[in-house]
């Protein structure tokens, strides 16, 4: 490649023509598709709401970018790929995340500097939290219209390492790392995320999950009168004040992983010599289920254990389960319980796709902020699943979406009447993406 001019590029020839490169195509963005997300934050009013969440102590007079506008900015930019505010030095002039923020593409000044926004995300107070937290919770009620016979609950914890002096970053010793625990709960059916609760590193996974699920199920019960309420959760969530509590609501069940004791693969001995006996007659896998009562020390009352025995070539592999439903053990197990493992996958999105895990400020409170962003971007995602089902990316994970619908080249352009997106005319899913468009435009929002 050869350098003609400031302005010019000359790269190797074709077919004997010169392939020369200029900068003179105009504002040309490679995140076009980002105006989709932008119909679904108005079908929705998403930032909106969100925003109305948020106090804003500077003086009217003097502010340049107000908080509808900096919401909108960091959302789309996390919903794109842009996790870290030092990427505001490029995205300000970006046409396509102008206009998701709502200026216009030419006409308008900048987007907020890496400065602003970090000054924006460290402003939150933990009224700013509760409220944002309450509006999240708003929006899955607004999103799952009632009546509904069963919802399901499913709560889980990760691990998100720090590097630094972020405020409450401790050593988590099963983690052997430094870290945030941050605390998150799913809807069990459709994915949608109703709570996500920044922790200290070194809390354990069960800290403060009674009091959100408390807080969750106070409105969900008036939300949806009658309808059957099943918890689930894996073994960090094994403690008795979460049963005593779900035991009082005759409308709730649960179904959690129990810890591996003497005790309970004792009184499962029978079932795995049982397993080994009938691995060794055949050569192959087994599997099999029973259920027995339990009550350890620190328990007023003994609960139903379910145990899951397989043997293999491997040898012998233990799960335990407690519960308060009456169902055949299997069917609770492998119907119900197994299912639980969507919630991990949910959290892989966030973390993954959606860089959930890059909380690098020092408040806790902005890290905390800054997680319900990544939350709220996931929303952004679950929303545009819901309405390409009947598609082939009805169920594509998030960076399958941002890759096909949402990274578009497309040179834009701002008239005194119109503002012009020039998508390219081999783009290969416009006929989906045309269809996308309509499929919101009907929808009630």
């Amino acid at each position: 490649m050869e350098t003609v001019c400031h302005n010019q590029l000359t790269f190797e020839s074709l077919f004997n023509k010169e392939v020369v490169a200029d900068f003179a195509g105009g504002r040309i963005t490679s995140d076009a598709g980002g105006l989709l997300l932008r119909e679904i934050d108005q079908r929705y009013r998403l930032s909106e709401k969100a925003a109305a969440c948020l106090h804003d102590p500077r003086q009217v007079p003097k502010v340049r970018h107000d908080l509808l506008t900096l919401v909108r900015q960091r959302l789309f930019a996390i919903a794109l790929g842009y996790e870290d505010n030092n990427d505001a030095a490029l995205l300000a002039r970006d046409p396509a995340h102008k206009i998701m923020a709502g200026q216009a593409p030419e006409s308008a000044p900048d987007l907020a500097s890496q400065p602003t926004l970090s000054r924006f995300e460290n402003r939150v107070t933990t009224k700013d939290l509760r409220r944002l937290s309450d509006w999240l919770l708003k929006l899955y009620l607004k999103t799952h219209p009632g009546p509904r016979k069963v919802i399901v609950l499913d709560m889980d914890a990760t691990d998100d390492p720090t590097h630094g002096q972020q405020q409450l970053s401790f050593f988590h010793g099963y983690y052997e790392e430094h870290m945030y625990h941050p605390l998150l709960v799913f809807d069990g059916h459709s994915g949608f995320p109703l709570a996500a609760v920044l922790r200290p590193g070194n809390t354990h996974a069960s800290k403060g999950a009674l009091a959100v699920l408390k807080r969750l199920l106070k409105k969900l019960k008036k939300a949806y009168p009658g309808a059957l309420i099943l918890f689930r959760a894996d073994a960090g969530f094994a403690i008795p004040a979460l049963y005593e509590y779900l035991e009082k609501q005759p409308d709730i069940r649960y179904v959690i992983g129990f810890i591996t004791n003497n005790r309970v693969v004792e009184l499962a001995a029978p079932l795995l010599l049982k397993a080994q006996r009938q691995y060794q007659e055949t050569g192959e896998k087994q599997r099999l289920f029973t259920s027995f009562s339990y009550q350890a020390e620190s328990w007023d009352r003994p609960r139903r254990i379910i145990a899951k025995v397989e043997y293999t070539r491997l040898g012998a592999n233990q799960r335990f389960v407690v519960t308060n439903l009456v169902r055949n053990p299997q069917f609770v197990y492998d119907d119900l319980y197994v299912l639980r493992g969507e919630a991990e996958n949910r959290i892989k999105e966030l973390k993954l796709d959606l860089k959930a895990d890059r909380l690098s400020c020092h408040r806790f409170l902005a890290n905390q902020f800054r997680l319900l962003l990544h939350t709220a971007a996931y929303v952004l995602f679950w929303l545009l699943r819901r309405h390409l089902q009947g598609t082939e990316l009805a169920t594509a994970q998030v960076n399958t979406l941002r890759l096909k619908l949402l990274k578009i080249g497309a040179r834009i352009r701002e008239t005194s009447r119109r503002i012009w997106v020039h998508l390219a005319s081999s783009y290969p899913y416009r006929d989906l993406l045309a269809g996308l468009l309509q499929n919101l435009r009907a929808s009630p929002g």
